[in-house]
C-alpha cells in the first residue's frame, strides 16, 4: 500500500507541475513578450486611421466650401445670411424664434 501512495503522490505532483507550467507559459507570452501591448497598439492604430479618414473627409468638404465661397456668389450670400445674419438694404427681418420678446415698459400713463 505504501508504494501505491507514492505512485499517486508522484502522479499528483507531476500533474501539478504540468498545470503550473501550462499556466505560467501563456502568462509569459501574453505579458512579458509584449503581445498584449502589441495588440493594444494595433487597436489604437485602427482607431487613428478611422479618425484620419473622418478628418480627410472633413477637409475635402471644407475645401469644396471654400472654393464655392471664392467662385459662387450665391454660396457667399447664403453664408452671409445664414451664419452672419446679414440682410440686404431695404429687407425687413422678422424673427420667428421661440424666445419671447422682453416686455417693454414705455407706456405712458
Amino acid at each position: 500500500m505504501r508504494r501505491e501512495t507514492k505512485t499517486w503522490a508522484g502522479r499528483l505532483a507531476a500533474v501539478a507541475v504540468v498545470v503550473a507550467v501550462l499556466a505560467w507559459l501563456p502568462y509569459q507570452v501574453w505579458v512579458r513578450s509584449g503581445l498584449r501591448h502589441t495588440l493594444a497598439l494595433k487597436r489604437d492604430l485602427l482607431g487613428l486611421r478611422a479618425h484620419n479618414q473622418e478628418l480627410a473627409a472633413e477637409n475635402d468638404r471644407l475645401g469644396r466650401e471654400a472654393e464655392a465661397l471664392r467662385s459662387d456668389p450665391a454660396a457667399l450670400e447664403r453664408v452671409a445670411r445664414d451664419e452672419l445674419g446679414w440682410v440686404r438694404a431695404g429687407e425687413v427681418v422678422v424673427d420667428l424664434s421661440s424666445h419671447p420678446a422682453p416686455a417693454r415698459s414705455d407706456r405712458r400713463p
